[in-house]
């Protein structure tokens, strides 16, 4: 893939561009679809969780072994970034278990002594790279994870809050960020802030060496294909109707669905909930952009919009190059428009 590609572009171009195809992929993951819904049983949403821990726990001990390392230092920001310590703490609480504990709970027992197959490969790669003389691919994994955490958003929070009776935020602290050089919580707006950071961090630390550009682009895809692994293991969803769902249906919805005429006015009807098909309407109305006044519920439904299309670019760590081209277009017109309105 790397081939095809003009390698003297930064990293972050290169990487946006050069996984596309697994970003495509990963948009028809069934999977994908069940979570991001909220349609997991409680227990298995739990059984995520721990899939993920062991997963952040494996490549951020990597990331603090190799934190001078002079690819992957100037990203290296555990303090905003790591992910393990909130996800045991979402763990514990869904399972109302002391932090402590919750490892010799049944669920993971019982996935620890028979993993699966898609975890194992997971955290091996992993491990291995960690443990190499050269640990800067490591930086591919990191980019696809993190950069899909921070391009969740609230919109995946508010539902996961829904499904499993989260409504006063605890259990769900893998999804919030603090801001960039602060401690409050963040907004969408400071989650780009932190990615373009990231993306700076990456240019810097891989410069302009080519043979590492595509090394770490070639790592990148794998993590893509490992992290989509960890959907395959899911089980189904009891809930008859949640399986009834087209699984080539892309998860939560695809940016390049045409908007159908009827939904012309902005309302909350514009956002339904299920099924698939009508979450993969994305509303954008370009030719009321001159319009200078907006309902509530017009610029309501925009940001849930917006919100929307930025969380289907990786879930849990995916990003392709149309999806992000789509969402910038989103999210321009979103700012030129109000600030007109202004």
């Amino acid at each position: 893939m790397a081939s095809i590609l003009d390698l003297s572009e930064p990293i972050a171009v290169l990487l946006r561009k050069g996984t596309a195809e697994a970003h495509e992929k990963a948009e028809h993951s069934q999977g994908a679809a069940w979570l991001t819904r909220g349609e997991l049983d409680r227990s298995e949403y739990i059984r995520f969780l721990m899939m993920l821990h062991h997963v952040y726990s494996i490549f951020e001990r990597g990331l603090d072994r190799h934190a001078a390392n002079s690819v992957l230092a100037p990203t290296y920001n555990p303090g905003l970034l790591a992910r393990t310590s909130s996800l045991s703490a979402d763990i514990a609480h869904l399972l109302q278990v002391p932090e402590s504990s919750w490892q010799s709970h049944p669920i993971h027992a019982s996935l620890t002594s028979s993993p699966p197959q898609p975890l194992t490969d997971y955290i091996t790669r992993l491990q291995t790279l960690a443990d190499s003389p050269d640990p800067s691919p490591l930086l591919a994994h990191a980019y696809v994870r993190y950069l899909g955490d921070l391009s969740g958003g609230q919109f995946i929070r508010r539902r996961l809050a829904k499904a499993y009776d989260l409504e006063d935020g605890a259990g769900l602290s893998f999804y919030d960020f603090k801001q960039l050089g602060g401690n409050a919580s963040g907004t969408i707006g400071d989650m780009k802030k932190i990615k373009e950071w990231y993306r700076d961090g990456m240019n810097a630390g891989v410069g302009d060496d080519q043979d590492l550009k595509e090394k770490i682009l070639e790592e990148a895809n794998i993590a893509f294909e490992l992290n989509s692994g960890l959907f395959t293991a899911l089980n189904p969803p009891s809930n008859i109707a949640s399986q009834a769902v087209d699984p080539a249906a892309p998860p939560l919805g695809e940016p390049r669905t045409p908007t159908e005429p009827e939904h012309k006015h902005l309302g909350s009807s514009t956002l339904p909930t299920s099924p698939l098909r009508e979450e993969s309407k994305v509303v954008f109305e370009s030719n009321e952009s001159s319009e200078s006044t907006y309902r509530i519920s017009t610029v309501v439904a925009l940001i849930a919009a917006f919100t929307l299309s930025h969380f289907v670019l990786v879930v849990g760590g995916f990003t392709g190059s149309k999806g992000a081209g789509k969402l910038e277009a989103l999210q321009h017109w979103f700012e030129t428009t109000f600030s007109a309105s202004g």
